[in-house]
């Protein structure tokens, strides 16, 4: 597709693989809004980015219908959404809480759900469009500690085969994205540490590798791929 005017809505973008995102759109020519659920960092990034954006949190219903419908009202239309927005959870089966399944399913099964929903009914109506889902390695394989996280990868990638099937038919590409250990503040947010090293993904890759992919002509796509670092150890 040709990148450059699209209206591109990215969940989640005010830091790390969304921010990365926006940056490589807007490099493209794109329209770019970034939504999240703190103001300050929001309005930081998007200043210097030069994008739009609006506070909201996507596990909120109300709030993602609010954030596309916002959106269109000032792009009158949409080309792109990337389901970014995403966190993790992770302690051994006997010690989980429910509520922290809860929670991360909130955000990363039925935020992308909501904002798929409502971004697929004007793909429907424009005859076109772009659904990414960023999902990740861990959706491919589970591991210790990471029954929540790894669950609703795997059910995000579920949904986005089922939304494949319905969409294609309208000139809908959907694409699902498992990026590997990512150099983000994700680690610290979910309460681990980090190792720090040169040869881990950045951003940039992830971000890099979905350009790609939008730029192939519209009259293919990419179903599904993942980006591991070629030598991180």
């Amino acid at each position: 597709m040709e990148l450059a005017g699209a209206k591109a809505l990215i969940t989640g973008g005010s830091s790390g693989i969304g921010r990365g995102i926006a940056a490589a759109l807007v490099a493209q020519g794109c329209t770019v809004e970034i939504t999240g659920r703190q103001r300050e960092p929001l309005e930081k990034v998007a200043a210097e980015l030069g994008v739009g954006w609006i506070k909201a949190d996507v596990g909120v219903e109300q709030e993602a219908v609010r954030s596309v419908a916002e959106f269109v009202e000032r792009h009158g239309r949409i080309d792109i959404l990337v389901n970014n927005a995403g966190f993790g959870r992770f302690a051994p089966l006997v010690e989980m809480e429910l509520s922290d399944l809860e929670s991360v399913f909130r955000t990363n099964v039925f935020g992308a759900f909501v904002m798929a929903r409502e971004a697929a009914r004007h793909f429907v109506r424009q005859d076109s469009g772009n659904l990414i889902n960023i999902s990740s390695t861990s959706g491919l394989k589970g591991g210790r500690g990471s029954t929540a996280y790894s669950s609703s990868k795997f059910a995000l990638r579920g949904m986005t085969e089922c939304w494949r099937e319905e969409l294609r038919r309208h000139n809908v590409r959907v694409m699902l994205v498992n990026p590997s250990e990512v150099m983000t503040a994700f680690s610290a947010n979910a309460g681990f540490d980090q190792e720090l090293s040169d040869r881990k993904l950045r951003s940039q890759e992830i971000a890099d590798a979905i350009v790609g992919a939008l730029k192939l002509d519209s009259r293919g796509f990419i179903p599904e791929f993942s980006i591991f670092a070629t030598n991180p150890f």
